[in-house]
Parts: C-alpha cells; structure tokens; sequence
C-alpha cells in the first residue's frame, strides 16, 4: 500500500476524538481563542473516496524528472515501453504490495496502459496513475466494509483452514470471491491473534472495526502529492533501487535526516489510532524544559502565538500537523492536550512553549567505555556509536564553524577517550545506512591519516579518487563492528579501514551498497521561488575499494564473524531484483598503514573457545535459532485449538529464555515477546518506550563479545612487540605507551613496551 511516515521527527502534534469541555483560554486572551470541539462520533459510517486529480505542477515535475534520469543517472536507462511496464507493475505493487485490495480483473482492466506510462511521464499527463489510485482507493473502502460485515457475524474457529501471511510473491486474487476467501482468512486470524492474548468476542469486536475504520481514513487522507511522489518512485526504483522521488514534504524531511536539526519544539511523535502521542521528548528542547509534557501525551489541537486559535486537529495526517508545530525560532506555538492516562473525557490543558533550533541528539555520535576484565587486569575498550553519517551541507556552506558533522563529532569523542585511556577502540556501526560521502572519507582519516580512501566512477566511466587529508587521530588497536544493516558509506569506511590493514572488521556480511546518490532540486531547476516540483535522489556514479573491488552486492565480509541477522537473505542489495552487478576496476596507489592478518587466526580462535561456555552467547544464538523459525514460518493455522497448543509451546519457550537472561543480569536479547494480536499503532506508547529504552540500556552481547575480542588483540600485543608493529600504525611507536590497565599496580611504560594496547600518544 501507500508508505507514509509514521514516526515523525520534528515539533509536532496532534489530535483526538469528542472531548468535554473547552480548554481554558490563554492569559489575556479571548476565550473565543480556543478550539471548537468535535462532538463524540456515536458510530462509524463508510465515507465515499475522495476522487483525487492530479496537478499541472506535478505534470511539469515529471517531465523535468525524466530528463534528468534519462541523461544524468549512473545507468541511464530510456524511458520507453519496456520501462513502462516496469513501472507499471511497481506502482501496483507499491499500492497493494500484499495483494489485497487489487484482482487480476483490476490489473487487467488497465492492461492497455503497461506500455503508455512512459508518454503519460514525458507529456506530463498524470491521469492513468491517478485513475489507478483512485480504484485503489474504492477497493480499500469496499474491503473495509466487507471486513467490518465479516465482524458482526463472527467466525467458526474449529476448521482446517490456514491463512498465509506472507503474500509478497502470491499472485493476485482473480475475482473478488478469492479475495473475499482471502479476507475471511486474514479477519480470522486477526480475531484469533487477540483471541490467544486473552480479549473477549466484544473486546475483539471493538478493536478490529477500529482498526479497520481506521486503516481507512488513513488511505482517504492521502492527497495529491503522495499519489505523485508514489508514482514517480515506481519509476525512480525501476531504474535501480536507490533512485527516489521526493516531494515538497518528504524533501524537507530528509533535510532534517543530515542535518540533525530542526526548528521546533523537541519532540518525537507517533500517529496512535486516530491520535499522534509524544513518544520521546528531546533532552534540551522546549517540550521536555517545559515540565508539562510526558511520552504518552495526545495533542488534541494547535494555535500560533499567544492568542491564536487552537486549530482542533483529531484525525489530521501527521505531516500537517507537523506543518503546524514547525516554525520560525522565537515564535510561540500552544499545544492541546489530553494527559497520557487519560480517555476522550479527560479535561485537555494548554501548554504555551517557545520554538527553538532543535538537536537530534539520538542520531548524533555517541560514546561510551567497557572495561573487560582478564587475569587481573582491566583493559578499556572505548565503543563510539555512530548511527548515520550526518553533515548540515547548508551550514557548513555558510561557513558556520559549528556545523554538525559525523567525523567532527567523532574526533572529539576519540580525543575524550584518549584522556580516559582507552587501550582500543571499536566504531559501531550496525544499522548505519551511510549519509553523507564526504564524511565517510573524513572519518576514515581519522584512523588511517592521509591516502585515498574510495575510487568513485561515474556515468561515463571516469574514475575519481577521494583522498582524506585528516591527521590520524587514533593509532592504537581498533576495530568496526558491522552488521547487514551498515551499508553505503558504513560500507566505505569499514573496506577502507579493513583494505589498509587498520582495523579488524566484526560482525556479519553488510548490505552491498555500492553505488552514490545525488539529491537534485527539481525547484532550483526551474527556477522556482516556492517549494513545489520535490527533489530527485539520483544515483550517479558507484563507488570501489582501494583495492579495485566494488562494495555493490556483496558488501564487505567481516575479518571475525558473528551470526547472521534473521531474514538475512530478504534484506541487502542482493534482495533487489534490479540492483547493479558487481565489478571490479584497477586498484589506487595507496600503501597499508598496518596489516590484520596475524591476529585474525588467533583471536577467532579465542573467540570460538569463549563462544563455546559463554552462557550470554548461548543465549543469543539459541534466541537467533527461535526467531529464525517464526519467520521462515509463512501460514498459520485458523483451527483455534491449534494455535492455543502453539502459543503454549512459546509462552514456555520465551520463559525458558527470561530465567536465562535474568539468570545472566541485565542482557539484551532477540525480540521474542508473545504476540498480542496488536498492530504498533495499537500499542501502548509507553509501554513500547519503556521496552525499548529496557533494551538499549540492556547488556549488548554483541558489543559486549567485540569488546572482549579487542582485550584479547590488547593482551597479545602487549607480550609481543613484533607483532604489535605488524598490526598497530607506525605512528603508534613514535613515543613509550602503556598499554593495559591493570586492576594492581603494572610495571611503568619503557619504551620496549608495545603500543598494542595503548590509546595515548
């Protein structure tokens, strides 16, 4: 179906259903400043959809977008019959990916467009894709009433029937009486998911046609623009995966993504039903100074400045209500709300805050210190966290010397470590999806010095090299901990680090992104004073090793590797149909500062001997083993008996694994909680805050084993001082260094002594 964002960055808020009473009106304001209040809804009626058209505008930004992708991409493909049909089956799928909405009667009926998509996009007439959303739109409502009918008359859960979920390569129902079969399965096993978590038949009732009701109005709440923007991707990720489309909302979005601020009120929504709720509150900003807000809370209206009217806005998409929060700092924005407890009756109350410049601090570099502790000693292993590599273009253009910027931030941090004495560091890298390539190459500086770092070619096969100019700033033991998720620039850093024999690289296999994007503004373009045409993230050339190889599709494999992720093999670039082939180019003149291979051997062999009686890492692979099963599992069962048995045989399960993990202290674990039949939007926000923030200040097994790992590589550095100038940069021997900590007092540094273990210098 239609992807929008869910979890929203930014000031922002929304709001909720009939409430009693009017809130009290802001100092020395009229009362009439405050909001009209929706009457309570006494029973939910299907609306007709909405026929959405699209624009002139949006005809004038395809064109420009098919220039461009045509003559400037990396593979310029032509924009012709056979890429029609491309985009003709990605943009149903884009729609109804799960098959549940759309026939092959429907695909059918617009047969005679597969091959007429491509004239529509250059003589920008957008009225097939609209006409297609708009048949998608009156499926989902006539689904939604089926559904809801199917409620009323409830459900023999004593058969043999099976539904199966996953529906990603199924073919399309040939008439509606399929797809009705299909959703009698699917209702019914939603009704049995709450069923097993303990709802009654009326519980279930009320949860269901809320959900569906609500799925509903979200679909009809889709405008123009995100048509456009869903059409224009279908064809921007039929050229190759990383192409996209941005409209005037997404881009400013994705702004916000590098540039890690925002003018706001510092805090983190999530759309719950029909309401968007504080999820998190930004350490610093407005909203958590303020002492009136808590996770949990629902915004039921907003109004500009002291005394404007408090706009009602239950029921209003996320992104609108964002436009209203976000503002000029200095301005004053006043928030509704009801109290995180509280139901539709509750009394609202009005909180005036002041917009100020806001720091995303949680996807900023942050740092922290393990102390590993072996035959008497305690070695200090300093993790820098990174998840993105982040950098404010339009500031650091501006010439402002504060800008935010991944490798400024991480210099920093590794001058802090150095002060507390680290003896080696790891640079986590785990889910890092890559950011700006720019700073990729200044981070790997940081630990390699001067020398290329990536080879960048582009559409006409010239070949580039990016060189960092950075003084190394970390010479002692290092390492990079990776896992499918670190991808694109994650992905040159790590091959940098691991082809100039820096570092060790742990983890497992990452994505396989090999290729560099370009965001282009359709609106500077053509010249536009007003954010109208989006923005094009095109791809523009493919990056390569040091070494010639190319990081696309088969990523960088770990020199020690830990478990696969679940669902490996359905995540990373070699899940894309169309993604680009591996290759490879001449290597770059470059010279290893150190080389890795002496103590991959024996440190995996340590690591293999601890793996065998560590109860933690038991844990964690017989965990993997469980979640593994679940998701290879594609059907489930509609007979309740059968599927009681089940939920039985994990609820004993997962106890098994809680006294494991409490016998162990406080360790993080696979996510392996009992399902409760509800969607995330269902959920309770403080309770899905409280797991998650449980998790994150959990024991890492993961770190935790990397950590040890890297004491191992301290330890036999220090006892071999031949070795320790294999392995460790010659700049790491330019004075005496002290390598571990030692928990009694140790021997004083001579200049014998192997900086192995040493952070300072």
């Amino acid at each position: 179906m239609l992807q929008r964002v869910f979890v929203v960055l930014i000031a922002l808020a929304v709001s909720l259903t009939g409430r009693a009473q009017n809130p009290t009106p802001a100092a020395n304001c009229p009362a009439s400043s405050s909001s009209v209040l929706a009457a309570p809804v006494a029973s939910y009626k299907l609306t007709p959809a909405p026929v959405l058209k699209p624009t002139a505008s949006q005809g004038q930004a395809a064109i420009l977008a098919a220039r461009l992708l045509t003559k400037f991409q990396y593979e310029a493909l032509p924009l012709d019959d056979a890429m029609s049909e491309k985009i003709f089956k990605a943009y149903f799928k884009a729609l109804d990916g799960s098959k549940l909405f759309f026939t092959q009667q429907d695909i059918d009926k617009f047969a005679p467009d597969r091959t007429k998509l491509a004239s529509a996009i250059w003589n920008g007439d957008m009225t097939i894709p609209f006409q297609i959303f708009n048949l998608y739109e009156k499926r989902a409502g006539e689904r939604t009433a089926y559904a809801l009918e199917l409620l009323k008359k409830g459900f023999n859960l004593d058969t043999n029937g099976t539904y199966t979920f996953d529906r990603d390569k199924a073919p399309w129902a040939p008439d509606t009486a399929a797809l009705d079969k299909l959703w009698q399965e699917r209702v019914e096993n939603d009704w049995i998911r709450l069923k097993l978590a303990g709802d009654d038949d009326a519980k279930i009732r009320k949860t269901l046609s809320h959900r569906y009701e609500n799925y509903l109005d979200r679909v009809h709440q889709l405008d123009s623009e995100d048509v456009f923007q869903t059409f224009m991707n279908a064809y921007a990720t039929s050229i190759d995966p990383h192409t996209n489309y941005f409209g005037p909302r997404a881009s400013q979005n994705f702004d916000i993504t590098m540039k890690l601020s925002l003018d706001g009120i510092g805090a983190l929504l999530q759309e719950h039903d029909e309401y968007i709720v504080i999820r998190e509150l930004i350490p610093g900003g407005p909203a958590m100074k303020s002492g009136k807000l808590e996770v949990g809370d629902k915004i039921v209206g907003v109004g500009q400045g002291e005394c404007g009217a408090i706009v009602d806005v239950v029921g209003w998409r996320s992104d609108d209500v964002v436009a209203k929060i976000r503002g000029k700092r200095g301005t004053v924005v006043r928030l509704e709300i009801l109290p995180a407890e509280g139901g539709p009756d509750a009394k609202p109350r009005v909180v005036t805050l002041v917009r100020a410049k806001i720091n995303i601090a949680d996807q900023a570099a942050k740092k922290k210190v393990i102390d590993v502790k072996e035959d008497g000693h305690t070695i200090k292993v300093g993790i820098i966290d990174l998840p993105s590599f982040y950098e404010d273009f339009d500031a650091r253009r501006r010439g402002d010397p504060d800008y935010k910027s991944a490798s400024r931030d991480v210099a920093k941090l590794l001058t802090e470590l150095k002060q507390e004495k680290v003896s080696a560091v790891i640079v986590d890298l785990r889910d890092n999806g890559g950011g700006s390539l720019s700073e990729a190459v200044n981070l790997t500086g940081l630990f390699i010095g001067n020398g290329p770092v990536v080879q960048v070619r582009d559409n006409r096969s010239h070949v580039e090299e990016d060189d960092s100019d950075e003084k190394m700033l970390w010479t002692g033991p290092m390492a990079v901990l990776v896992n499918r998720g670190s991808a694109s620039a994650s992905e040159i850093f790590t091959a940098a680090i691991q082809d100039y024999g820096r570092g060790l690289i742990i983890g497992e296999q990452t994505f396989g992104k090999g290729t560099v994007q370009n965001l282009t503004s359709l609106d500077q373009l053509a010249m536009n004073t007003k954010p109208t045409f989006g923005e094009l993230k095109m791809t523009v050339a493919e990056f390569f090793r040091v070494n010639g190889d190319s990081t696309q599709l088969h990523g960088v494999t770990p020199d020690i590797k830990f478990p696969h992720s679940i669902g490996y093999k359905d995540y990373g670039e070699s899940s894309y149909p169309n993604a680009l082939p591996w290759s490879h180019i001449d290597p770059a003149k470059y010279t290893p500062v150190a080389d890795q291979q002496p103590v991959i051997a024996p440190l995996t062999a340590e690591h293999q001997e601890r793996a065998k009686t560590d109860p933690a890492w038991k844990l964690l692979l017989d965990e993997l083993a469980a979640a593994r099963k679940l998701h290879d599992q594609k059907t489930v069962s509609l007979n309740y008996k059968v599927r009681e048995t089940e939920r039985k045989q994990q609820e004993a399960q997962d106890a098994a694994f809680k006294k494991r993990r409490e016998a162990l202290g406080d360790v993080s674990g696979v996510n392996l909680e009992l399902d409760n039949g509800l969607t995330p939007a269902e959920q309770s926000v403080k309770a899905s805050v409280a797991r998650e923030k449980a998790a994150k200040e959990a024991k890492d097994i993961e770190l935790d084993e990397a950590a040890h790992i890297m004491a191992d590589e301290v330890g036999m550095l220090d006892q071999n001082s031949k070795l320790a100038h294999e392995v460790l940069p010659k700049q790491a021997f330019t004075k005496p260094i002290s390598i571990a900590t030692s928990a009694s007092t140790s021997a004083p540094a001579t200049a014998a002594t192997p900086a192995s273990a040493s952070s300072t210098q």
